[in-house]
């Protein structure tokens, strides 16, 4: 016997410090396996799945985040059914919404874009309050040509030099709509550094950890170990470079995903 299905579209936020990134992997704490478990306790062994947006790595974090949730029967009061699954969730992981959508929507194939935000401060030893979210390099860095490298990942290019483990098969030139660094507004904490920065990047598709292996070339640039025209060599189409330095993940947020 068929059993209807019902759609919804979950939205949440996470710290991803302490987690080994989204998907579940044997032995490991990922946030896909405390989505889960909540799930399987709070639904009381009624049958579900669950689909995530996109992965992201072991420590990245999340401000907005989305997963699609598959049930079969339906949610009759979405409101008390958000509280619920905040109230069991761990306190590093909450619920911002849920939505009712029909079965036409793909979590995966629907088109979305996504906005990172790369934090980070130099010069200066950090509190180690500062670890899960604010990576710190302890060199002096030059800003001013970081922010020049910055803009040079905006628009259409071969992005081939930083996909981790890049192969012959893979797709990778990209649209970059926005790449900027700029000085952080975007989160605070008293023990922060008395300045702090951050690289914004959003696009509707990234490659296995470009933003932190751009990250990594314009830390490399701001360090005056490659040039502008090094950076501008590696987005040509025949370029075959391969980026050698990764920018630490916990620097890594998520920030926002929109569907369009």
């Amino acid at each position: 016997m068929f059993n209807k299905r019902y759609y919804y579209l979950v939205k949440i936020q996470y710290l991803g410090y302490r987690f080994h990134g989204w998907q579940k992997q044997p032995n490991l704490k990922t946030v896909h396996l405390m989505i889960d478990r909540t799930f399987k306790f709070i639904l009381k062994g009624e049958k579900f799945k669950t689909l995530a947006s996109g992965r992201t790595d072991a420590m990245v974090s999340a401000n907005a985040s989305a997963f699609e949730l598959f049930l079969y029967a339906p949610i009759e009061d979405q409101e008390a059914f958000l509280a619920l699954f905040n109230h069991n969730l761990p306190q590093d992981i909450r619920a911002l919404s849920i939505e009712e959508v029909d079965a036409k929507f793909n979590i995966i194939q629907h088109s979305k874009i996504k906005e990172y935000l790369y934090l980070f401060t130099h010069g200066e030893k950090c509190h180690p309050f500062c670890a899960p979210i604010l990576t710190t390099i302890l060199d002096d860095l030059d800003i001013s040509a970081m922010q020049e490298g910055a803009k040079l990942f905006e628009g259409t290019h071969n992005f081939k030099t930083y996909c981790y483990k890049a192969t012959n098969e893979g797709v990778y030139t990209r649209d970059v709509s926005t790449c900027e660094l700029v000085e952080n507004t975007v989160f605070s904490a008293n023990f922060f550094p008395e300045k702090t920065y951050m690289l914004r990047v959003k696009g509707k598709g990234f490659g296995r950890n470009q933003i932190r292996l751009m990250m990594g070339a314009l830390i490399k640039l701001g360090r005056a170990e490659i040039t502008l025209a090094y950076i501008k060599t590696t987005l040509h189409p025949e370029s075959i470079e391969v980026m050698d330095y990764i920018a630490p993940a916990s620097g890594l947020v998520l920030n926002n995903i929109e569907f369009e």
